[in-house]
């Protein structure tokens, strides 16, 4: 047992509170949203559900993530405010604008957080991060004035990409080699270039994104262990797999990006899904087991009941995108929206009871007894591969020295 595991649940879970409550709000709108029945409607429940989802849920687990990596009180401000502004736009008497500012404030803390860890370590992937936080920001200002979420969601796309994929860079930097953060960088810095060129040309700056983001994939596939790892077992497996549909999610997005600025729905659903969805929730589900025990000192074990929501996500995507998007189905479209929505819910309920019962029992350890000799039997087993003498040795007379040495106890745990 850890010493985490011995302190019990960190107060940092209160911090998840309203992090899980914009999720269950984001998926009742995303049901709205597809013209189904809700648990809960609220009048501006459906046109908030992209900011509940990327701020109020994705922004906070990941602010929280760094701030508990800063280990300072006022670094746990930030991911109390976006949580706080999620809570606000699910409040009605709360003015819409108000809620907006708290996220501003929110994002504002999020990307401040990085300046004392960027003068305790100098780090490329760490600024590529505090650049990811900065579009995040910039996102929730253009919000500001928007009633649409048409010119903010390409900022919240650089957000995540660029955050999540500069924590793969951290967590995998021994396999990609000492360069890589250099690299990641020059992908972020491109990332930022096209993202000014759509405020100007929205068609120009879409294929420009879509080129960045397909230049990122490639470059993290080739590099990424996560090609290696998946012919394992178990949670290595895992974590690779989600790892790779992640990747393989964002270079859909990219490819769609390429026939110019997504307006109209198809594409423009086909983009927004396949990042945040694809890409973002499939890295939420391969380092789940690995970042929420450091955060909230809550083992989370891998077991494979995992791998049933990982894979319900992906096939709620290839029906929502191919069949919905793709054919034009209404059913499709429906029915791969209702699977995502499942698929997010079961992920939750699974990591829950995989807390619950605890970590796994290891196997007891094997008791191997030492083999009896009795006088005169000859040699030990283990001498039975040895080459036979030219002259038989004389036999020795039975005696208690003669008798084999009994095997040492095995330690604890080993099998």
């Amino acid at each position: 047992m850890t010493a985490a595991a011995r302190r019990g649940p960190s107060l940092r879970l209160l911090w998840m509170l309203p992090a899980g409550l914009s999720l269950l709000a984001g998926l009742d709108a995303a049901m709205l949203l597809l013209g189904l029945p809700a648990p809960v409607t609220t009048t501006r429940l459906p046109e908030v559900h992209g900011m509940l989802m990327v701020l109020g849920f994705v922004g906070t687990l990941i602010c929280l993530e760094r701030s508990t990596a800063l280990n300072r009180w006022y670094g746990f401000i930030a991911p109390g405010l976006l949580g706080a502004g999620g809570i606000a736009l699910l409040a009605d008497p709360v003015p819409l604008i108000v809620a907006k500012a708290i996220l501003v404030a929110g994002t504002a803390g999020f990307m401040l957080i990085y300046i004392p860890l960027w003068r305790r370590q100098y780090d490329h992937p760490l600024l590529t991060q505090l650049l990811g936080a900065g579009l995040g920001l910039a996102g929730a200002v253009i919000w500001l004035n928007q009633d649409t979420m048409d010119r903010v969601l390409p900022w919240l796309i650089g957000f995540v990409v660029l955050t999540i994929a500069a924590e793969r860079v951290e967590l995998a930097r021994i396999t990609m080699g000492p360069h890589a953060g250099g690299r990641l960088l020059i992908h972020a810095w491109s990332i930022v270039l096209a993202l000014v060129l759509g405020l100007v040309y929205p068609d120009a700056g879409a294929i420009a994104l879509g080129v960045t983001l397909l230049a990122l994939v490639g470059w993290l596939v080739v590099h990424d262990i996560a090609r290696r790892t998946v012919r394992a077992s178990g949670a290595a497996r895992y974590m690779a797999a989600c790892i790779l549909a992640g990747y393989l999610w964002l270079a859909v997005a990219g490819v769609a990006l390429l026939f110019g600025d997504p307006t109209a729905q198809p594409a423009y659903d086909a983009v927004i899904h396949a990042v945040f969805l694809g890409y973002t929730i499939s890295m939420i589900m391969a380092h789940a087991t690995t970042i929420l025990p450091a955060v909230l000192h809550i083992a989370l074990p891998y077991r494979a009941g995992l791998w049933v929501p990982a894979g319900i996500l992906q096939l709620s995507l290839v029906v929502r995108l191919w069949f919905g998007d793709g054919l034009g189905s209404q059913a499709g479209w429906q029915i791969g929206g209702v699977l995502g929505v499942i698929a997010l819910l079961l992920f939750v309920l699974t990591a829950i009871t995989s807390a619950v019962m605890g970590p796994l029992k290891k196997a007891p350890p094997v008791r191997i007894r030492p083999a009896r000799t009795t006088p005169g039997a000859g040699a030990a087993p283990a001498a039975a591969s040895r080459p036979v003498p030219t002259t038989a040795p004389r036999t020795p007379r039975p005696s208690s020295d003669t008798a084999a040495p009994a095997a040492p106890e095995p330690a604890e745990g080993d099998a």
